[in-house]
């Protein structure tokens, strides 16, 4: 992918600003309540000069949340970055430059980190599946197992890591899945009450658990079928089955080391809670100095 595409790509996953703003507000608030008391101790009107390096090596992704983190403190810091979303770095990488207040660095710092932390490990985690599977024609997909209130945010770190974004949640797709399923009474019936409620641009997708499932639930003619828990053998019967008229989703127990086996399948997509469900934050560190 070109360095163009690449970045026309993040763009679209990039949440609105004003997401971004009211969502950095929650967290300052969060944080500062009526104020930050320990900064208050510090002279008003001192300017320091900080950077922020990475301790270990990650792919970055956060850059908006961390500027608005300062900017709602004092629209007057200023910024230099050194490196964009989606970029990998280096442990010991200098990541940006920060100028300003000395209060308003320091009643900054926590939470424009722990934004930039949290999503550089979710991007980081994404990236690693995405290079496990290099060279296939096959899409790694993120899932609803978002930490919550991140939603948005983890999906464009997805994004950021080379991976996809299946729906954002319960309101943009359908997805029948098993008590859908016998709810409903049959596949036939649960596709059918799909198509009569919901708009024809809405992606309907079911959960199969079988070969015979599958078998049913392409008679109708979904364009989009998961594949839940099935083992390798079934998910190349499935692929044989299939025959390219719908699309293939395998899910369930998909881990890393397992992944190029299973994307062999001919699989067109595997989801992945661990994308978002089981990050780590990434080692960075902001370190202050005075203002030259």
């Amino acid at each position: 992918m070109s360095e163009a595409s690449a970045s026309t790509g993040l763009a679209a996953c990039l949440p609105p600003p004003d997401h971004i703003r009211a969502h950095v507000q929650r967290a300052l608030e969060e944080d500062v309540g009526a104020g930050d008391l320990t900064a208050a101790l510090l002279p008003a009107r001192q300017r320091a000069y900080a950077q922020v390096v990475a301790r270990e090596p990650a792919v970055l992704c956060g850059r908006a949340w961390f500027e608005q983190s300062f900017r709602l403190i004092d629209d007057g810091v200023a910024m230099d970055w050194l490196a964009a979303d989606g970029d990998a770095l280096e442990s010991g990488a200098l990541l940006c430059q920060i100028q300003g207040p000395l209060r308003a660095l320091l009643t900054a710092e926590r939470t424009a980190l722990n934004y930039l932390q949290t999503l550089s490990a979710t991007a980081t985690r994404a990236r690693r599946y995405a290079e496990a599977v290099a060279g296939l024609p096959v899409r790694i997909l993120d899932t609803r197992k978002t930490l919550p209130g991140l939603r948005r945010e983890q999906k464009y770190a997805v994004c950021c890591g080379g991976c996809h974004n299946h729906r954002m949640g319960l309101y943009d797709a359908v997805l029948i899945k098993e008590n859908h399923i016998a709810a409903a009474g049959s596949i036939a019936a649960a596709i059918d009450a799909a198509r009569r409620q919901v708009p024809p641009a809405v992606p309907v997708e079911i959960e199969v658990e079988s070969i015979a499932q599958l078998e049913e639930a392409l008679q109708t003619g979904v364009e989009r079928v998961l594949l839940d828990n099935f083992g390798l053998d079934d998910l190349r019967r499935a692929v044989a089955v299939n025959q390219g008229r719908a699309r293939l989703e395998a899910s369930g127990g998909v881990a890393l080391d397992r992944l190029r086996v299973i994307a062999e399948t001919g699989v067109d997509d595997i989801s992945v809670g661990d994308l978002t469900k089981s990050v780590q934050a990434v080692d960075l560190s902001m370190r202050l100095l005075p203002d030259s």
